[in-house]
């Protein structure tokens, strides 16, 4: 085999540019055959846009048709894990977009039958192809600038108006998509975060429902974050500022790091913080510092790269960008928070789930699809 067929489940806004980036030829190992959609508005673009492939009203009839070597599932939330699970026992390979699902406990049965599977299992994580970001992964996980000290991420250059919410109507709900602005923008970043510093162990969050908008999930965030060796973490995102910021600073032993404006600035020490701390002789001393724009290698493949390296996978063995079992991990941060705002206190990592599946259960409950017509999209350049 020299190319991967592939089917599409979703042909809404991220699924539509999948479907572009295919046959047009970016990922030359990936072979277009097949979509499916609900929708039949859906269904007739394809059938006009996309060429001479099946196209389905059913994600299983896509599944068992035998056309396909692996699926790209593109489809609300909720659906992910369950079509991944289904993908997987139907002997396919999957990749995912984020998130993995929307509460751990379901996420953690779709990894187990991953695990369990021959198959390769991967999430579109596509920031983690941002050469700033795998630069700040390699000098932080290489323990060349010492132990994290504290970590500030404020991210909010999300900015939605309202038209964006009535483009399905299970956008902005508690039923439909399971959460608003940690759960539908945030995941690339409390992936990053948990990729680049590791994971906190407990988590404080003011998580604002329809602060600026008339949604029924949140639009305004605030957390604070504990880690296991002492260090402290604040992370700020929002989908009604405008215009916003987009700053990720990690403070370590030797300095810090800043990505910011699309540009990676080093402050490095001449001495290590924690020993000058201990030696200075002067009470207002401090150590020498030399700023340095950090050098990466530009390769910025975003969405083509995450496919790029899940074809390669199926056909050589080599690395993914993002191992879809790795998509508890950000799920789990994001989970705490939530928890964490609904009970106003802070919350322990590992959490009971049980008791988040409840609280999330009663929101679900009284949630409310909405009527608006669907619209989709173009999503380039967005995520």
């Amino acid at each position: 085999m020299d190319r991967v067929r592939i089917g599409i489940i979703g042909i809404g806004n991220m699924g539509t540019n999948h479907a572009k980036s295919i046959i047009e030829g970016k990922i030359p190992e990936l072979e277009l055959v097949a979509v499916s959609d609900s929708r039949v508005d859906r269904r007739e673009w394809a059938k006009e846009h996309l060429g001479d492939i099946a196209v389905f009203s059913d994600a299983n009839k896509l599944m068992q048709s035998g056309q396909c070597d692996a699926v790209l599932i593109a489809t609300a939330h909720y659906q992910h894990p369950v079509l991944t699970i289904q993908a997987l026992k139907s002997g396919l390979h999957v990749l995912c977009e984020k998130p993995a699902g929307v509460y751990t406990k379901q996420v953690r049965e779709m990894n187990r039958i991953a695990e369990e599977s021959s198959r390769v299992f991967a999430l579109m994580f596509n920031q983690r192809t941002n050469p700033l970001y795998r630069k700040m992964h390699e000098i932080v996980t290489s323990g060349d600038m010492g132990a994290i000290k504290r970590v500030s991420w404020i991210i909010t250059d999300w900015y939605r108006p309202q038209i964006y919410y009535a483009s399905g109507d299970w956008r902005a709900t508690w039923a439909g998509e399971g959460g608003g602005v940690l759960l539908n923008q945030c995941p690339h970043q409390l992936d990053l975060l948990q990729w680049i510093c590791g994971m906190p162990n407990r988590v404080q969050a003011f998580c604002h429902s329809g602060k600026w908008h008339d949604i029924e999930v949140e639009d305004d965030v605030t957390a604070y974050f504990e880690y296991q060796n002492g260090a402290t973490g604040t992370f700020v995102t929002s989908t009604g500022d405008t215009p916003g910021t987009n700053r990720f600073e990690i403070t370590l032993e030797w300095g810090k790091l800043v990505c910011e404006n699309n540009q990676l600035t080093m402050h490095r020490l001449d001495i290590n913080e924690r020993v000058f701390c201990k030696t200075a002789k002067g009470g207002f001393d401090a150590p020498g510092c030399k700023v340095t724009q950090v050098e990466t290698d530009g390769i910025n493949e975003q969405h083509v790269g995450v496919m790029k390296a899940f074809a390669a996978r199926i056909l050589n063995g080599t690395p993914l960008v993002a191992d879809g079992v790795e998509g508890i991990l950000g799920l789990t941060i994001s989970n705490a928070m939530y928890l964490s705002s609904w009970l106003a206190q802070s919350v322990a990592i590992p959490f009971d789930e049980d008791l988040f599946l409840a609280e999330l259960d009663k929101r679900r409950a009284a949630s409310q699809l909405k009527t608006e017509s669907n619209i989709v999209f173009d999503t380039e350049g967005s995520y």
